[in-house]
């Protein structure tokens, strides 16, 4: 009972697991709506310069007329233009001067012991013309504000009160010394130096430009400016079928598409938009489910794999959700083309193209400009799948990238084109997106990763990391069974070979030769491709023993790989290239040397199951005819053509190759490929002597059939009036 307890969970799992792909379909549906805008969509799509096909469209309601970005950002350099920079008459600086002046003229003066009864009259004097030049003002002038002219107008702000002025109707520092030094009397030039000069100390500007005000008249202003042109009451038209939509047209349809997604806001039922929302993901994901359940029977029946495509799916609708929501300008930076990516290279083009148009269809409901939004993402989407249709090499990454780029500039050039019939009037910084959004896509090759290992799935780029003969297993295999890593590299060549030729993938059955018989690194010596004696330590032995010692090495590499986390798509090799033959040697063997003894058949018998997979299939045929070869003791051709007919003919007959899809043609095929092969591996030569009687007796034969029709046989052959003789050997 309490190993029932125990392991309850996988029994449950296994008893349900059939309806748990139907509960994740549900709660995927769940999130994907629960995050979706759940306002009513604008039902029309439009382009400038293209034609309405829509019925005639009355406006439902009152509207403004929008202006377009262009003309608002032109009304606000405009009104930018009309505002002057504010300045402040500061009335403590003229104060704090005239003060500080009085004080240095006193000190000054007795420090020249000048005559006491002049100081002060001359102090009153340009103490008064100080005080004149400071209540008309002194100004700082500002660089920015001159823009290339030397005077200009400003706002002077006095007592709350502003007042339009120029920089010529006040003081610089410099125009006030002038006209302090025009109209200061003295009675020598000592003292009108004197003066002077302690007048320049105290000039200080007190009319000071006011940043923070200015800033604030000028956000105002640029708040203030309408950003509409006009009005379209409610049952005007506002475009007929078949018209044309020009700049005025296409601004009257923006305007009305964006009162209407303002107003639906408030008005349309958010309840009855998520039921719609419910019921097209639902559609969507049923579809998705029909297809993999009527054309890819192993994803469906596999949770894991399922799942997998279930959160790539949300994922990437989650982050245009998010994207919607956060108002990024442009959801063309979101990249679309991380699922076709991810799905090509973990699963196949098929199923990544139909995944890839399910979730950009569910998209478009929630994009503006639909059509054309789908035309980018489809078209980049097939890019991207095209374009890493063989994964062999990292920086096939980077030539996808570029080829998405290239889709998406020309679909941008062909679009705008289309919309605005000019080169010049393209914008072309909106490009800018499709970049960020191709540079984004990059981030599928650690994603890929990721997925590989939580979801135990094999992706291309995982098994050309496998078939690395300097990865520690096939080190150790090549060093303790040297024999066995030499059987394996030929059977790999074998049978990569025949599945590039008959349809398959290559790289998956060349990782799953390398590693079929690394079981062998354990008992090594039993085996004869690693034995170098005439003496093999089967003689000591029990036949069955002996069987069951061969038979141990698929166990042994199955614990072996999977200690070693290689995935099980390799471990299906190990356990289906023997099936559920028997080692024949040994059982012959028990009944010849044996014969009153029963014999449990199953002791001889591999633990199987049989090929279930064309690579696996494919892999057999080539391990069992590279290891009988290896027995020719003259490798010609009419012996190796004869063992495999022999071994594959047999394998047929045993039923090993029932559950793998291979047709009789892959099989002829299959012949032909290890046929030539070997003979290429054993380096037979061709018979050039006999090549040539046979052309010959060819050409004389074609020739005879070519006169019959104006001479007879002996009048063909006959030369010089004589018959010559037919070489021997050679057949008509």
């Amino acid at each position: 009972m309490a190993k029932i307890k125990k392991n309850s969970h996988k029994i449950l799992y296994r008893k349900y697991s059939s309806n748990l792909k139907y509960v994740m379909m549900i709660f995927t549906v769940f999130i994907i709506t629960l995050f979706l805008p759940k306002q009513p969509r604008f039902r029309y799509e439009f382009e400038k310069n293209t034609v309405w096909k829509n019925k005639d469209l009355i406006s439902p309601f009152s509207f403004a007329i929008l202006k377009t970005n262009p003309q608002v950002s032109n009304d606000k350099k405009n009104a930018l233009k009309n505002i002057l920079p504010v300045y402040q008459f500061d009335k403590a600086i003229s104060d704090n001067a005239l003060e500080e002046f009085s004080n240095d003229f006193d000190i000054k003066w007795k420090s020249t012991q000048l005559d006491e009864k002049n100081r002060v009259l001359y102090k009153a004097e340009s103490a008064n013309l100080l005080k004149n030049i400071y209540q008309k003002g002194i100004i700082g002038l500002n660089i920015k504000h001159q823009a290339g002219a030397k005077h200009y107008d400003f706002s002077l702000m006095e007592n709350n009160v502003s007042k339009t002025r120029n920089t010529q109707d006040v003081f610089t520092t410099e125009s006030a010394l002038i006209f302090f030094k025009a109209n200061f009397k003295a009675t020598n030039q000592v003292m009108t130096d004197l003066v002077s000069n302690l007048v320049i100390d105290h000039l200080v500007p007190n009319i000071v430009f006011d940043e923070r005000l200015t800033q604030v008249i000028q956000d105002n202003t640029v708040n203030n400016i309408s950003t509409t042109k006009g009005m379209v009451q409610k049952g005007e038209l506002i475009v007929s079928k078949n018209d044309v939509i020009d700049e005025e047209i296409y601004q009257k349809l923006e305007s009305y598409k964006t009162t209407y997604d303002a107003q639906t806001k408030t008005i349309g039922s958010r309840v009855l938009v998520y039921v719609g929302q419910v019921v097209l993901v639902s559609f969507i994901l049923t579809i998705l489910m029909s297809f993999l359940f009527l054309f890819r029977k192993d994803i469906f029946a596999d949770n894991r794999q399922l799942s997998l495509i279930l959160i790539v799916t949300t994922g990437m609708l989650l982050a245009l959700t998010w994207a919607i929501k956060m108002e990024i300008p442009s959801l063309y930076y979101i990249p679309f083309c991380v699922v076709p990516i991810i799905i090509r290279i973990l699963f196949d083009t098929r199923l990544a193209l139909y995944l890839h148009m399910l979730v950009i269809l569910i998209a478009g409901f929630f994009v503006a400009n639909s059509f054309e939004f789908v035309f980018y993402q489809v078209t980049a989407g097939m890019v991207a799948i095209f374009s890493i249709k063989n994964f062999v090499k990292r920086e096939r990454f980077l030539v996808s990238a570029l080829f998405i780029l290239l889709a998406y500039f020309v679909s941008f050039v062909g679009i705008a084109l289309l919309r605005e019939g000019s080169f010049r009037e393209i914008e072309w910084i909106n490009f800018l997106p499709f970049v960020f959004s191709v540079l984004l896509s990059l981030l599928a090759y650690p994603l890929i990763y990721l997925f590989e290992r939580i979801f135990g799935i094999t992706s291309d780029v995982a098994l050309i990391e496998l078939t690395n003969t300097n990865n520690k297993l096939l080190r150790e295999l090549a060093f303790k069974a040297p024999g066995t890593f030499q059987h394996s590299l030929q059977v790999a060549n074998l049978a990569e070979a025949a599945i590039f030729k008959i349809g398959g993938n290559s790289v998956l059955v060349r990782a799953g030769a390398l590693y079929h018989d690394v079981g062998k690194v354990d008992n090594p010596q039993y085996f004869i491709e690693n034995q170098n004696t005439a003496v093999s330590p089967h003689d000591k032995l029990p036949y069955e023993q002996s069987a069951q010692i061969i038979i141990q090495h698929v166990h042994k590499g199955i614990e072996i790989l999977r200690k070693n986390q290689i995935p099980e798509a390799i471990i299906d090799f190990i356990r289906t290239h023997h099936g559920n033959t028997r080692v024949d040697y040994f059982y012959q063997s028990f009944l010849k040397n044996t014969p009153e003894k029963f014999v449990d058949e199953n002791i001889f018998r591999y633990p199987g199951p049989i090929p279930f997979s064309k690579e696996q299939g494919v892999l057999m045929l080539a391990d069992s005819v590279e290891a009988a070869s290896r027995s020719l003791k003259n490798p010609d051709a009419q012996n190796i053509n004869d063992i495999v007919e022999r071994i594959i003919n047999y394998k047929l007959e045993q039923n090993q190759l029932d559950d793998c899809d291979l047709t009789l043609k892959d099989i002829e095929t299959i012949k032909l490929i290890f046929k030539t092969m070997l003979m290429s591996i054993y380096h037979v030569r061709i018979d050039y002597q006999q090549v040539l009687l046979i052309f010959f007796c060819r050409i004389t034969c074609f020739t005879i059939f070519a006169d019959l029709k104006t001479r007879s046989v002996g009048q063909i052959l006959k030369v010089n009036g004589e018959v010559p003789e037919r070489p021997k050997g050679t057949v008509c």
